[in-house]
């Protein structure tokens, strides 16, 4: 929960996105049986942070495609090749807020717009403000947890292959969980 005297103090502001503390995690199934995981560690942007009136506030971030960490090397060669993200090409996934509405005093839902591959197509994220501290060098720090989840193919992610079941290697579904801290100089 917001400490309110922060939230008080600080009244709408511009937060950078700290890219030492915030990432982006995405999953699906593999092989119709199992679920892989990987992250983005290269987030940056601006929010606008209005805790008055929240749906004044805004986002817009970049994840920088070659950050891409799965845990394999393979993997992460495979991921940024012309058969996903193509980082030769496309080197960063953008996200801007088109509106912001509320769901409850420290939730809401964030529409906007994503970018991937060149490809835009809306998205909502589920929102979560987990609060605003004064760290211990005078910055004031907001931090937010966001869900959501896509068709890969909508953004030109096609590439598969079948199964000897008759399934197919990786699922069309992308879940993707974002962490966030904000920072502002007060």
């Amino acid at each position: 929960m917001a400490n309110q005297a922060n939230v008080a103090a600080i009244g709408k502001t511009i937060l950078t996105i700290d890219p030492a503390h915030s990432f982006l995690e995405f999953s699906g199934r593999h092989m119709v049986v199992s679920t892989y995981k990987g992250r983005f560690t290269g987030v940056a942007g601006t929010i606008v942070l209005d805790p008055a009136n929240p749906t004044e506030s805004s986002v817009e971030a970049v994840v920088d495609a070659t950050t891409v960490y799965s845990g394999s090397d393979q993997r992460d060669g495979h991921l940024k090749s012309a058969d996903f993200l193509d980082v030769a090409n496309h080197p960063t996934l953008t996200f801007k807020s088109t509106r912001v509405e509320t769901t409850g005093p420290e939730t809401a839902k964030v529409i906007g717009d994503l970018t991937i591959r060149g490809t835009t197509r809306p998205l909502t994220f589920d929102v979560e403000y987990l609060g605003l501290e004064k760290n211990p060098y005078g910055v004031m720090v907001a931090g937010f947890e966001a869900k959501s989840s896509f068709n890969r193919k909508d953004f030109g992610l096609v590439w598969n292959a079948p199964l000897e079941s008759g399934g197919l290697l990786v699922a069309d579904l992308v879940k993707i969980e974002i962490h966030l801290e904000g920072n502002a100089k007060v």
